[in-house]
């Protein structure tokens, strides 16, 4: 959009008559005045200028005598920018039009014939509105981009997550992180980290499926030179680099058994021996752990060690999969849309009605590492300045299957409803309640109701 100073006061005056259009231009010196006469102009000014508020005379050209063209321009602003304020000027005798203009979202209303004072003023309310709600949305933002760094979510499931995050972070206790492949255990590890005493030292990661067997051990302790073949010099560990730091074992359900033994005793004592080493190596890290797997019944299996399974589980955190995520996905959606552009040099506006239904309809089998790819590719492909359906290659299907209990559907239904209003309008309530077809009263109701984060968004991937 345009490139004007943000703190600038930018004042658009849509008016067709030229001497009114000169009067409003004197009256507001102090405003950078934009002028259009047509419901066109109006809307190429909104695009290329932002205004923060609004002049409209609903009697506009190609009907001046009727106001349904300004209703009509006015409900166009409104759709392209929702937190612009509108002040509707009427003739003296239209206080019905002025009305049902308030009622369709206008700020506030003016009757001719314009007094510079008075006008001034509500103009200056609005002004001032404006700049309290932007700086509230700045505030929410900064606030709530992340209750954790790197994650983005606003879901009641989430929430829970980051919470036990918060409190677990500052101890030194060994975290267990399960979910399936591609919820985002890396980053809650992490987070974990970066909320830690530790958070000035290494995280030193290490993914225990994607190193061969036969390597995985020098990998984890290291070896003194000679140990085997090809070892030429001393090299230290994967634990051994983590030192003061904190180590995460990424798929430790793909730990071979032998190793689990080695791990166990390192977790138990607190030492370690490079492979051809003799000597005891004390390391003081704090371990993190993931799997996707069911380690218990690979317990039952026996071939997971129960004693290691408990020693790594003294916390264990559950990372629910992106389709219990309620509205998570939309949020998800936007952040990496605006990542990808950036990465991309691409301008993609946003997600078309279509586009928002089949990713809130989708089961997303891959998680967030699927969603991810997708709105890349969707970008990458995207002919439009939007992304539709057909970009994410995506269909809508029917929703999952409710729970039979009258009043269960009924809340889950709403609080659903409720997430998705939310995470479309960016936590704006009234744009929320104007989705929802509800009043604001109503909808303040019901996220108390649920105990839903109005804001919505807490930022974590």
């Amino acid at each position: 959009m345009g490139s004007n100073d943000r703190s600038q006061k930018r004042l658009l005056v849509v008016e067709d008559d030229p001497g009114l259009q000169n009067q409003l231009r004197w009256c507001f010196e102090d405003c950078d005045v934009i002028v259009a006469g047509t419901r066109e102009e109006a809307l190429t000014a909104l695009r290329r200028h932002e205004p923060q508020v609004i002049t409209l005379d609903l009697g506009l050209p190609p009907d001046p005598t009727n106001a349904s063209e300004g209703l009509a321009t006015l409900q166009a602003i409104l759709k392209l920018s929702p937190h612009t304020k509108v002040i509707v000027v009427t003739g003296n005798d239209d206080r019905e039009n002025a009305l049902k203009a308030v009622e369709l979202g206008a700020y506030d209303y003016y009757q001719k014939p314009i007094d510079a004072d008075s006008l001034g003023l509500i103009v200056q309310r609005a002004f001032q509105l404006y700049e309290l709600e932007e700086e509230n949305r700045q505030l929410q933002k900064r606030a709530h981009s992340a209750p954790l760094a790197g994650v983005i979510a606003g879901s009641p499931e989430m929430a829970k997550v980051c919470r036990m995050v918060e409190k677990v972070s500052p101890t030194d206790l060994t975290v267990l992180l399960l979910g399936d492949s591609g919820t985002g255990k890396e980053v809650i590890a992490r987070a974990l980290h970066d909320l830690s005493p530790r958070a000035d030292h290494r995280l030193v990661a290490i993914n225990c499926a994607a190193i061969p067997e036969n390597l995985l051990e020098s990998e984890l302790f290291g070896y003194e030179k000679g140990a085997f073949t090809g070892a030429a010099r001393q090299t230290k560990g994967k634990i051994e680099y983590a030192d003061n730091g904190t180590l995460f074992l990424d798929e430790v359900g793909d730990l071979p058994m032998a190793l689990q033994a080695k791990l166990l005793r390192f977790l138990q004592e607190r030492v370690i021996e490079r492979i051809g080493g003799r000597e005891e190596i004390p390391v003081d890290v704090r371990v993190i752990c993931a799997t996707h797997r069911n380690l218990p019944e690979m317990v039952r299996e026996g071939t997971f060690r129960e004693d290691l399974y408990y020693r790594l589980g003294e916390i264990t955190i559950d990372i629910p999969p992106l389709a219990e995520r309620t509205g998570d996905v939309v949020l998800l959606a936007r952040a990496f849309l605006q990542r990808f552009n950036e990465q991309l040099g691409k301008h993609i506006k946003g997600f078309r009605d279509d586009a928002i239904t089949a990713m809130s309809a989708h089961d997303w089998p891959g998680n967030v590492r699927e969603l991810e790819n997708r709105i890349k590719r969707a970008v990458i492909m995207a002919d439009e300045n939007y992304i539709n359906a057909d970009d994410l290659q995506l269909v809508v299907k029917h929703s999952r299957e409710l729970p039979l209990n009258l009043r269960q559907v009924r809340e889950q239904a709403e609080t659903d409803a409720v997430m998705r209003a939310l995470a479309c309008s960016e936590g704006n309530m009234s744009r929320a309640a104007e989705l929802l077809g509800i009043t604001r009263p109503t909808l303040y109701a019901l996220v108390d109701k649920y105990g839903l984060n109005q804001n919505e968004s807490a930022r974590t991937h």
